[in-house]
């Protein structure tokens, strides 16, 4: 199964682009307009949709991974440039011992059983930042087949929105977020190709859990 690299790199004068830009609930429903209607309950788990709002030197850009590739033809006018790319060389190039550079921007949270939840009045989702943010990506880390070399972290603004189901009240959508950046080693690859293809971590359809990787030449 083939997995689709897309960069939108949206024009700074389209209203309908600042507009996404502004939201994960908007810019969620724009993406998910790119693939086949009626796929089923879930389309994102479906076609594998993953996406990451990038900022560099030049404004956001942003990154889409896919199991399907997307009709980028279906973006409005004047909305931006879009590139897709097969993913197949990066994924076949997953080797045991091969060092990377990575990039997560997650959603870390713990989750307390009852118990610890009654005794300090906490919710069912505790956000993690901080140390606990960083111990949390080193167990995903572990558990997605890579040995860290390196990492820095970074926390980014909270993904929020409101989203309205049909013919139920709104519900308020918030995920803390982090940036984990860094070099590791990779120890099982059947492991982290299932994290690549998955995502990592909570709020997937609202711009968290893409792991994106590339070879590095030494680790730092």
């Amino acid at each position: 199964m083939t997995l689709w690299l897309t960069r939108i790199v949206p024009d700074a004068g389209s209203r309908d682009a600042r507009r996404d830009l502004s939201g994960p609930i908007g810019m969620h429903r724009r993406i998910m307009s790119l693939f086949p209607p009626d796929a089923g309950p879930d389309p994102r788990a479906q076609f594998g949709v993953l996406f990451r709002t990038e900022d560099t030197p030049a404004g956001p850009h942003l990154l889409i991974q896919s199991t399907h590739e997307p009709d980028t033809s279906r973006l409005p006018d004047s909305y931006g440039t879009a590139l897709s790319r097969p993913l197949d060389a990066l994924i076949d190039a997953i080797r045991p011992g091969l060092t990377i550079r990575y990039r997560c921007v997650a959603s870390p949270v713990r989750k307390p059983g009852a118990t610890t939840r009654a005794l300090y009045n906490l919710p069912p989702v505790v956000p993690l930042t901080g140390a606990a943010a960083d111990e949390w990506w080193t167990r995903q880390a572990d558990n997605s087949g890579l040995k860290l070399f390196t990492h820095h972290s970074r926390p980014l603004d909270a993904a929020r929105g409101e989203r309205r189901p049909d013919s139920a009240p709104p519900q308020r959508i918030r995920h803390n977020r982090t940036q984990f950046d860094g070099t590791a080693a990779i120890i099982d690859t059947d492991l982290l190709r299932t994290s690549i293809r998955t995502g990592i971590g909570r709020g997937k359809a609202y711009g968290c859990g893409l792991l994106s990787i590339a070879p590095a030449r030494q680790h730092q």
